[in-house]
Protein backbone atom coordinates (compact mmCIF):
# COMPACT_ATOMS: atom_id res chain seq x y z
CA UNK A 1 0.00 0.00 0.00
CA UNK A 2 1.30 3.70 -0.67
CA UNK A 3 0.44 6.63 0.57
CA UNK A 4 0.79 10.08 -0.99
CA UNK A 5 0.89 13.71 0.73
CA UNK A 6 -0.95 16.18 -0.60
CA UNK A 7 1.50 18.27 -0.32
CA UNK A 8 5.18 17.19 -1.25
CA UNK A 9 6.69 19.97 1.61
CA UNK A 10 6.38 16.67 4.18
CA UNK A 11 8.15 14.41 1.66
CA UNK A 12 9.09 14.50 -1.89
CA UNK A 13 8.04 10.81 -2.36
CA UNK A 14 5.13 8.48 -1.46
CA UNK A 15 5.47 6.24 1.75
CA UNK A 16 5.87 2.79 0.64
CA UNK A 17 4.88 0.77 4.03
CA UNK A 18 5.53 -2.31 2.13
CA UNK A 19 9.35 -1.76 2.44
CA UNK A 20 9.21 -1.82 6.43
CA UNK A 21 12.02 -3.45 7.86
CA UNK A 22 11.68 -3.71 11.62
CA UNK A 23 9.75 -6.27 13.42
CA UNK A 24 7.39 -5.17 16.18
CA UNK A 25 5.61 -7.33 19.07
CA UNK A 26 3.28 -5.71 21.18
CA UNK A 27 1.81 -8.12 24.28
CA UNK A 28 -0.99 -7.96 26.72
CA UNK A 29 -0.85 -9.87 29.49
CA UNK A 30 -3.48 -10.36 32.44
CA UNK A 31 -1.51 -12.16 35.53
CA UNK A 32 -2.96 -14.03 38.19
CA UNK A 33 -2.63 -11.28 41.11
CA UNK A 34 -1.08 -13.98 43.21
CA UNK A 35 2.23 -14.18 41.00
CA UNK A 36 1.98 -10.34 39.65
CA UNK A 37 5.04 -9.51 41.66
CA UNK A 38 6.95 -12.37 40.72
CA UNK A 39 6.24 -12.25 37.18
CA UNK A 40 6.97 -8.83 36.80
CA UNK A 41 10.44 -9.24 38.65
CA UNK A 42 11.05 -12.23 35.93
CA UNK A 43 9.74 -10.22 32.65
CA UNK A 44 12.03 -7.47 33.50
CA UNK A 45 14.81 -9.94 33.96
CA UNK A 46 13.83 -11.70 30.47
CA UNK A 47 13.88 -8.18 28.79
CA UNK A 48 16.92 -6.94 30.48
CA UNK A 49 18.91 -9.62 29.26
CA UNK A 50 17.16 -9.23 25.87
CA UNK A 51 18.77 -5.96 25.43
CA UNK A 52 22.46 -6.70 26.69
CA UNK A 53 23.03 -10.16 24.66
CA UNK A 54 20.76 -10.08 21.33
CA UNK A 55 22.28 -7.52 19.05
CA UNK A 56 18.63 -8.25 17.03
CA UNK A 57 16.78 -6.84 19.95
CA UNK A 58 16.25 -3.20 19.75
CA UNK A 59 13.99 -2.63 22.06
CA UNK A 60 12.22 -4.16 25.31
CA UNK A 61 9.78 -2.24 27.37
CA UNK A 62 7.69 -3.44 29.74
CA UNK A 63 4.82 -1.25 31.18
CA UNK A 64 2.38 -2.09 34.14
CA UNK A 65 -1.20 -0.43 33.97
CA UNK A 66 -1.17 2.05 37.55
CA UNK A 67 -4.27 1.32 37.74
CA UNK A 68 -5.03 -2.82 37.31
CA UNK A 69 -2.09 -4.48 38.94
CA UNK A 70 -2.85 -7.74 36.97
CA UNK A 71 -1.91 -6.32 33.59
CA UNK A 72 1.87 -6.02 31.64
CA UNK A 73 2.31 -4.67 28.35
CA UNK A 74 5.46 -5.45 26.71
CA UNK A 75 6.64 -3.34 23.51
CA UNK A 76 9.75 -5.31 21.98
CA UNK A 77 11.15 -3.69 18.08
CA UNK A 78 13.93 -6.57 16.33
CA UNK A 79 15.95 -5.83 13.32
CA UNK A 80 13.65 -8.56 11.55
CA UNK A 81 11.45 -11.57 12.19
CA UNK A 82 14.27 -13.62 12.06
CA UNK A 83 15.95 -12.06 15.27
CA UNK A 84 12.45 -12.49 16.84
CA UNK A 85 12.79 -16.07 16.35
CA UNK A 86 16.38 -16.14 17.30
CA UNK A 87 15.16 -14.38 20.93
CA UNK A 88 12.74 -17.53 21.36
CA UNK A 89 15.19 -20.02 21.18
CA UNK A 90 17.56 -18.08 24.01
CA UNK A 91 18.71 -19.48 27.08
CA UNK A 92 16.68 -16.35 29.10
CA UNK A 93 13.91 -16.55 27.15
CA UNK A 94 12.97 -20.36 28.01
CA UNK A 95 13.68 -20.21 31.52
CA UNK A 96 11.18 -17.24 31.97
CA UNK A 97 8.38 -19.36 29.47
CA UNK A 98 9.08 -22.05 31.65
CA UNK A 99 8.85 -20.49 34.94
CA UNK A 100 5.67 -18.05 34.30
CA UNK A 101 3.37 -20.11 32.30
CA UNK A 102 0.95 -21.07 34.90
CA UNK A 103 0.50 -17.88 36.06
CA UNK A 104 -1.08 -15.65 32.97
CA UNK A 105 -4.36 -15.90 32.89
CA UNK A 106 -4.48 -14.34 29.49
CA UNK A 107 -2.24 -13.28 26.87
CA UNK A 108 -2.38 -10.85 23.42
CA UNK A 109 0.24 -10.82 21.22
CA UNK A 110 0.33 -8.83 17.99
CA UNK A 111 2.84 -8.80 15.20
CA UNK A 112 3.47 -5.80 13.42
CA UNK A 113 6.18 -4.36 11.10
CA UNK A 114 7.65 -0.57 12.37
CA UNK A 115 6.52 1.90 10.03
CA UNK A 116 7.94 5.31 11.74
CA UNK A 117 9.87 4.77 15.05
CA UNK A 118 10.53 8.02 16.50
CA UNK A 119 11.80 6.79 19.78
CA UNK A 120 15.12 8.60 21.49
CA UNK A 121 17.50 6.44 23.30
CA UNK A 122 16.87 6.71 27.03
CA UNK A 123 19.30 8.92 28.95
Amino acid sequence: MTVNFETESEAERPLDFSTARLFVVAAQFNIDPSHYAEFMMAIVDNARQSRQHEPGCLTFDVCADPTRSDQVFLYEVYRSEAAFEQHKRTRHFLHFQHKVTSWIVEKKVKLLNLVDGGAKPYT
